[in-house]
C-alpha cells in the first residue's frame, strides 16, 4: 500500500516536491517553485550564453552561466572594464539589476546587451585620488627642485667651515649672505602643501637647512674672534735708467 506525502516522514516530501527534484526546481519556504541553482551531479552544467557588454564607448561580448547572476556577472567584467565588482552597475532593458538577481530569470539570453556603468560615488572616490595624486606629484616635483639647491648652499657652509677651522677670517657678509639664501629655501618649504612621502621628504629638507644656519651662526662668532690676514708685498726696486746722449746732426 502506498502512503501519502502527509502521513509520516519516509516519504520524502510532497508530489510536488518529488516532480519538483527530478524536473530540476525546488521547492522554497514559502512553496514558492524555482529552479535548482546548484549543480546536480550526472546532469549537464547549465548552457552558457555570450552577452554584449557596453561600457561607455567600449564594446566587447563575455561568455557566463545561464543561470548566473548579476554580481558574478561584475566579477567577469573586472579584467576588461578596471572596475571593481562594487563600483560597477549594471542595467538590463533600461533596469539596474542587483546583484543576486539571475540573468535568466530577468530575461537575459544569447547576444543580449547589458550596460555598464561606473558607480557615481566610485567615480567621485576615483578623481578625488586622482587629483590627490596630481598634489603629491607636484609637491615632489617641489621639494626635489628645492633639495638641489640645498645641496649647493650646503657645499658652500661645509667649504666656508673648513677655512674658518684653520684660522682664515671671512668678510661678515658673505656669512649673512649665505644665511639669507637658505632661509629663503626653509620658506619655499614651507610654502610647499605636501602629504605622505612628499611631507617626509620636505621636512627632512627644512632640517638640513636649519643645521646649515645653525652651523653659520657658530662660524660667525668664531669668525669675530680672528684677526683679518695682513698681507705685506716686497716691491722689488729697480735702478734709474742710464742717460743716453744723443747724437746731433747738422
Amino acid at each position: 500500500m502506498r502512503r501519502s506525502g502527509s502521513e509520516g516522514g519516509s516519504s520524502g516530501g510532497s508530489a510536488e516536491e518529488m516532480w519538483g527534484e527530478a524536473a530540476g526546481w525546488e521547492m522554497r519556504p514559502g512553496g514558492l517553485l524555482v529552479q535548482q541553482r546548484a549543480p546536480v551531479p550526472g546532469r549537464p552544467p547549465p548552457p552558457q550564453v555570450r552577452v554584449r557588454i557596453s561600457y561607455g564607448a567600449a564594446r566587447y561580448e563575455v561568455s557566463v552561466s545561464s543561470v548566473a547572476t548579476f554580481g558574478e556577472l561584475k566579477k567577469l567584467l573586472t579584467a576588461d572594464s578596471g572596475l571593481q565588482p562594487a563600483e560597477q552597475r549594471l542595467l538590463y532593458k533600461g533596469k539596474q539589476r542587483g546583484d543576486t538577481e539571475y540573468l535568466d530569470a530577468c530575461g537575459v539570453k544569447n547576444r543580449s546587451k547589458i550596460v555598464l556603468v561606473e558607480d557615481s560615488t566610485s567615480l567621485e572616490r576615483r578623481y578625488t585620488e586622482m587629483r590627490k595624486n596630481a598634489r603629491m606629484q607636484r609637491a615632489h616635483r617641489a621639494v626635489s627642485t628645492i633639495s638641489l639647491d640645498v645641496d649647493k648652499l650646503a657645499d658652500q657652509v661645509t667649504t666656508m667651515e673648513k677655512y674658518i677651522r684653520n684660522g682664515n677670517k671671512v668678510a661678515e657678509v658673505q656669512i649673512t649672505t649665505l644665511i639669507e639664501l637658505l632661509m629663503r629655501q626653509a620658506i619655499r618649504l614651507d610654502s610647499i602643501s605636501a602629504e605622505g612621502d612628499a611631507s617626509s621628504q620636505r621636512n627632512l629638507q627644512a632640517k638640513r637647512v636649519q643645521k646649515c644656519v645653525e652651523t653659520l651662526d657658530v662660524l660667525k662668532v668664531s669668525n669675530t674672534k680672528l684677526k683679518p690676514v695682513v698681507v705685506t708685498t716686497k716691491w722689488e726696486t729697480f735702478d734709474p735708467p742710464t742717460t743716453t746722449q744723443w747724437e746731433y746732426f747738422e
